[in-house]
C-alpha cells in the first residue's frame, strides 16, 4: 500500500511532537524534583508548611542522605511523565476533533464548554492509564531508600504486603482533581492562544508568550484542584505513614480538624506557585530546542521515509 508524502509528513510531525514533549516534560520534572519531593513530604505530614521549613527540609535531607536523595522517586516520575504527557496531548487532539465534529466546529476553535471538556477527558484518560506509577512515585518520595530500592521493589512489596488494590488507593480523588485541573489548564491555555490570535493576527505565539500562557494556565488549574491533590497524597502514603485514611470525605474531614482548611488542604500550594512557572519555562525551552534540532535533521536528510 502506497503512503503519500503528506501522510508521512504528518506522521513524522506527530512523532516529533511526542518525542519532544516527552523529553521536555522529563527535563522539567527533573529540574523541579527536589521541590516536588519536598511538597509531597509536607502534604502527607501534619507539620506546618512555610518556605523556611521547606528549604530547611531540603538542606537536612542533603546533609543526611546526600545530593541524589533530593531526586528520590524521580525515576518513577520519569516512567510516568513520558507516557502521561504522550497520552494526554494525543488524546486531547482526538477529543477536540470528536467534539468539534459533534458540535459543528470541525477545524475551528471550540466554544468554552467543549474546550473545557476536551481537556478534562484528556487528563482523565492519561491519569487512568498511568495511576499506579503515580502511586509508586509518592511512596518513594516519602520513604527512606532502605525501604524501597527501586520501582519494581515498590510494586512487589505493595502487592505482597498491602494487596494489588493498594496501587489504586487515592484513585478517586485523583480523577476528581484531574477533571478540573486538566479542564481548566487546557481551557485557559487554548483561550489565551485564541485571544492572542484575534488581537495580534498572528497564527502562532512566540515562545515567551507560550511560556506566559502555560504558566498562567498551570497556576489557575493547580489552585482550583489542589485540595484533592493533598487528599490523594495522604491516601497514597497511608500505608507507610501509619495513618488510616480510607475515604475522600473522611480524609478531608481529618485534615481540616487537625490542621485547618488553609494550613491543611492548601499546604504546599505556595511551593507549587514557585515550581510551576519554573517547570513550564524549562519545558517550553527544552521543547523548542529539541524540536528545532529535529527539524534541522529532517532538512539535512538524516531521516529517510
Amino acid at each position: 500500500m502506497c503512503v503519500s508524502k503528506q501522510d508521512l509528513r504528518t506522521r513524522w510531525t506527530t512523532l516529533d511532537s511526542l518525542l519532544c514533549g516527552a523529553f521536555a516534560g522529563a527535563v522539567a520534572k527533573t529540574v523541579i524534583a527536589p521541590l516536588d519531593r519536598t511538597k509531597i513530604i509536607f502534604q502527607v505530614s501534619s507539620n506546618r508548611f512555610s518556605a523556611k521549613e521547606a528549604f530547611r527540609l531540603i538542606y537536612c535531607t542533603y546533609m543526611k542522605d546526600g545530593l541524589l536523595s533530593l531526586w528520590r522517586g524521580n525515576s518513577a516520575t520519569m516512567v510516568r511523565v513520558m507516557p502521561y504527557a504522550a497520552i494526554q496531548f494525543c488524546s486531547h487532539d482526538q477529543y477536540k476533533k470528536l467534539l468539534g465534529s459533534y458540535y459543528g466546529y470541525q477545524g475551528k476553535a471550540l466554544p468554552p464548554f467543549p474546550r473545557f471538556l476536551a481537556g478534562s477527558l484528556a487528563g482523565t484518560t492519561a491519569a487512568m492509564l498511568t495511576y499506579p506509577l503515580d502511586m509508586v512515585r509518592a511512596r518513594m518520595a516519602v520513604t527512606a531508600k532502605e525501604m524501597y530500592s527501586n520501582i519494581m521493589h515498590v510494586f512487589v512489596r505493595i502487592s505482597q504486603e498491602e494487596g494489588v488494590r493498594t496501587l489504586y488507593r487515592g484513585f478517586t480523588p485523583t480523577i476528581l482533581g484531574v477533571i478540573p485541573y486538566a479542564g481548566i489548564t487546557f481551557f485557559t491555555y487554548e483561550t489565551l492562544k485564541k485571544l492572542h490570535t484575534e488581537r495580534t493576527k498572528r497564527a502562532q505565539p512566540y515562545p515567551y508568550e507560550r511560556l506566559a500562557f502555560g504558566a498562567c494556565a498551570g497556576l489557575i488549574g493547580q489552585s482550583a484542584s489542589y485540595p484533592l491533590d493533598v487528599v490523594r497524597r495522604r491516601m497514597q502514603t497511608a500505608g507507610v505513614t501509619g495513618s488510616s485514611y480510607g475515604t475522600i470525605l473522611g480524609t478531608m474531614r481529618e485534615i481540616i480538624t487537625r490542621e485547618g482548611v488553609i494550613c491543611g488542604l492548601y499546604k504546599g500550594l505556595s511551593m507549587n506557585w514557585v515550581k510551576g512557572p519554573i517547570a513550564v519555562g524549562v519545558s517550553f525551552t527544552t521543547f523548542d530546542i529539541t524540536h528545532n534540532l529535529l527539524l534541522k535533521w529532517h532538512q539535512m536528510g538524516y531521516f529517510t521515509h
